[in-house]
Formats: structure tokens, C-alpha cells, sequence
């Protein structure tokens, strides 16, 4: 209690604590800021990160919460523990971050009758991008489960793009009523200073998690095809293995990549800032279906031309001609052909960037985001 007023509690539930400081970390010490009672459910993976939570000022209760696991008992165990969590804190809005929580969290919300529920749809996956008969019967079961678990009445459903909104209202999982279209994770300008390019050799960068959904055959391919045909770049790939989804390159095959000469594989890269300044194009070939990749974002606000794929979420952050090239996903040629055409044209680069930039600052800074969550939360609880 605060006088007479109830300090309202809300609760992130996400499944890794990186992902949590590297997208959400900014809104929950604006909402704590805001005077609500900030809690965390995830998976800790290292004493920094814990650290950097409880630094924070937020709660942190810390829950074993495998990504990849298909198995009914497995995912059944870990429904009861936040059936349990939210029973015994009590939260009265869940904003819950990624595919999991939002289906077992979202039925756990139901079930526990809490007051409000939040869910971010941080892009649909590869579920929802796939073709063929399994992909299509994927879809339809998920589909089916979603309908259900974000089907919590006191709700809203956060969209990152209007393809995903798109996607889920017109099949009937969420109602239109309750979409909210927030563009990405938003970044602060002020954290990525527009430099002027390094001088020397052009490098371009990728940096995602090492899965085949994100294009990153497709880059090594394009960086082994531009070396042979004479082009003088870098190629440098950011990014570490994820043991935990089967979609994950092995060590042994990046370190293979770097070995050759092919890339530079760098590993994880705590800060992205740095390593923007010091690049010349980046690229992110993905057909994952993403919601809006930050490390786009963050391009953009730090002036360097894209080069990605025509795919939702991409498109969203590069407009085609003006901060970036689109091309066909899984297209290693035409992929080829534009990061080419940005290695040798630097007016290009810096046209794009500048554009970039200013779209950042008039969409995608992390205030707006803030901003627009905190109203969620507001229409929910008042």
C-alpha cells in the first residue's frame, strides 16, 4: 500500500533471461518507475544476468523453462508451476513474452483467474513460414492451441507487425478488438550514435542466433561466392550456437566456417553499439517469420544500410530503395547481388543509413514502445 492507493503488481514471464534484458528489461524499469511492483519468471543463465536483474529493482523468480521440449509431461510440469507462481504472487496483469509462456502461461492465467493478461507475439516462427503438408498440420494444431490459451477475456495481444496481426485475427485466434499493433522492442537513439564508416576494407555483418531459419548458410554462401568472384570485403558473423533448438548450427560447423576463412565468426557480442560502428552493411537473410528484429533496429538507429529478406518483420524495418535492399528469402544470389552492389557503392550506404536513422526516430524508438505498453497495461486494470 502506498496511502490508500494498491500498488499494482505485474508480472514478465519470459523464457531466458537474456532475452528478457535484451528486449524487455527497458519497459520493466519504466512500469517499475510507473509505480507497479515489478516481478520476473524465467530461466537464469548466468550469475551477470541474475545480477542485472535484481539490480533492477524487479522480483526475480527463477524457473527451469525448456524452449524446445515437445513432451506432454514436460510441458504439463511446467503449466502447474505457473499455475503455482501466479497463486502465490498474485500479479494482477502477466505480460508474457514468447511462444511458451504465451501458451502455458496463458492457460495458467485462466485458470488462476488472474486480472489482466499481456501477450507478445514476438513473430510466428518458422511454424507459420513453413510449407508442405507437416508445416500446414503444424499450423493448424497451433492455431488451435492459441485460440484457447490467449483467450484470457481481460486481454490484449501485442503484434510486432500487421502480418502477424493479419495472420491471427483473420483465422479467428485472437479478436480484432483485442490486437495491438507495437512495432518491435524500440531502442534509445541516444545508445547508437550515427558514426562515420570505418575507413579500410567494407565489412558486412550478420548477427542473430546461429539457426538455418535466419539465413546463415545463405550469408556464408554469399561471403564464399563474393570472395570468389574477387570482391574485397569482411564478412564477420555475430552470434552463438543455441544447443537447445534443434535448428541450431553445431560449433564444429561455424568454427569450420571461420577456420576456412569463409567468415569471422566473432561468438556472442554483449553490445551492439561497438560493433555497428565499426561495420559497413548488415545483413539479417532471414525466413523465420520475425516479429521486428531488434538488431535491425538497432542498425538503422546507428545509420548503416540492410540488406534482408522481403518477409514479415524485416519489411517492416526496411523499406526497399530507401534504408536497405529487400530480397527473396533463401535466395543466395540475389542476396549476393545486393550486398555486392552496397560494398561498392558508399554514397548508397550513407543515403540508406541516414534514412534509416530518421525512420527509427520517427517509429521505432524505445520511448514510443514504453509508451504504448504502459497504456495497455492501463486499459487492462482501470
Amino acid at each position: 500500500m502506498s496511502g490508500s492507493r494498491q500498488v499494482k503488481r505485474l508480472l514478465f514471464v519470459v523464457n531466458t533471461s537474456w532475452f528478457f534484458i535484451s528486449h524487455r528489461l527497458a519497459l520493466a524499469v519504466a512500469a517499475r518507475e510507473a509505480g507497479y511492483d515489478v516481478h520476473l519468471a524465467t530461466q537464469v543463465y548466468s550469475p551477470a544476468e541474475r545480477q542485472k536483474i535484481l539490480d533492477a529493482g524487479i522480483t526475480l523468480h527463477e524457473l527451469e523453462i525448456p524452449r524446445s521440449s515437445t513432451s506432454v509431461i514436460a510441458n504439463v510440469r511446467l503449466l502447474y508451476r505457473f499455475a503455482r507462481l501466479y497463486r502465490r504472487i498474485r500479479p494482477e496483469i502477466v505480460h508474457h513474452v514468447t511462444m511458451k509462456p504465451n501458451v502455458l502461461g496463458g492457460w495458467a492465467a485462466r485458470l488462476t483467474r488472474v486480472h489482466a493478461s499481456v501477450f507478445a507475439v514476438s513473430g510466428l516462427g518458422f511454424v507459420f513460414t513453413g510449407t508442405g503438408f507437416r508445416a500446414n498440420l503444424r499450423r493448424r494444431v497451433l492455431k488451435s492451441v492459441m485460440r484457447s490459451s490467449l483467450g484470457h477475456r481481460n486481454s490484449r495481444v501485442i503484434f510486432q507487425n500487421p502480418d502477424d496481426e493479419r495472420t491471427l485475427t483473420e483465422a479467428g485466434v485472437v479478436g480484432r478488438g483485442r490486437a495491438v499493433l507495437i512495432r518491435g522492442a524500440g531502442v534509445d537513439l541516444a545508445d547508437y550514435p550515427p558514426t562515420p564508416e570505418s575507413p579500410g576494407r567494407v565489412r558486412v555483418l550478420l548477427a542473430t542466433r546461429l539457426l538455418r531459419e535466419k539465413g546463415v548458410a545463405e550469408f556464408v554462401a554469399a561471403a564464399k561466392a563474393l570472395r570468389a568472384a574477387g570482391v574485397r570485403a569482411d564478412f564477420l558473423l555475430a552470434g552463438e550456437v543455441d544447443d537447445q533448438n534443434p535448428g541450431s548450427f553445431t560449433r564444429d560447423e561455424v568454427q569450420a566456417w571461420h577456420d576456412a576463412g569463409h567468415v569471422e565468426w566473432l561468438g556472442h557480442v554483449p553490445a551492439m553499439a561497438p560493433i555497428l560502428a565499426g561495420v559497413h552493411v548488415v545483413t539479417l537473410p532471414s525466413y523465420y517469420g520475425e516479429g521486428v528484429p531488434k538488431v535491425l533496429i538497432e542498425a538503422a538507429a546507428a545509420a548503416r544500410a540492410i540488406v534482408t529478406t522481403d518477409m514479415p518483420g524485416c519489411r517492416e524495418i526496411v523499406q526497399n530503395e530507401v534504408n536497405g535492399l529487400l530480397v527473396p528469402p533463401r535466395d543466395v544470389e540475389a542476396l549476393s547481388a545486393a550486398l555486392e552492389r552496397l560494398i561498392n557503392t558508399p554514397a548508397e550506404r550513407m543515403r540508406m543509413g541516414t534514412a534509416g536513422r530518421a525512420q527509427v526516430a520517427s517509429e521505432f524508438t524505445l520511448a514510443q514502445v514504453v509508451g504504448q505498453t504502459l497504456q495497455v497495461y492501463k486499459t487492462l486494470t482501470d
